[in-house]
């Protein structure tokens, strides 16, 4: 098990960017797929990128591509998700996850969840 901490979220205006970061506790490097995913009120999480162990694989859903962009360090322990050009509609909380092995869209496919950090887009 590995505990995840989001950070960076708040408020910003349309068309503008945010960093996410999420801290883990354990020690990442090729170790942990991590990942994305986000729950806007009143609607079920859905995915939004995720990274291979090392980094060199990424994939990311269709509403985000081009606009948001995962990165990782695994020397620190950490996963980001850059935000450019948000949208109204990714307002949400946003959820980093962690996995051994799976690199996907299916939520339920990861064993590891942090707590969320909020995301408001205003039009």
């Amino acid at each position: 098990q590995v505990q995840l901490v989001e950070s960076g979220g708040g408020v910003v205006q349309a068309g503008g960017s945010l960093r996410l970061s999420c801290a883990a506790s354990a020690r990442t490097s090729r170790t942990y797929v991590m990942g994305w995913f986000r729950q806007a009120s009143g609607k079920e999480r859905e995915f939004v990128a995720c990274s291979s162990r090392s980094g060199s694989r990424t994939y990311y859903a269709d509403s985000v591509k081009g606009r948001f962009t995962i990165s990782r360090d695994n020397a620190k322990n950490a996963v980001y998700l850059q935000m450019n050009n948000l949208k109204p509609e990714d307002t949400a909380v946003y959820y980093c996850a962690a996995d051994p092995s799976y690199c996907g869209s299916l939520q339920y496919n990861y064993d590891n969840w942090g707590q969320g950090t909020p995301v408001t887009v205003s039009s």
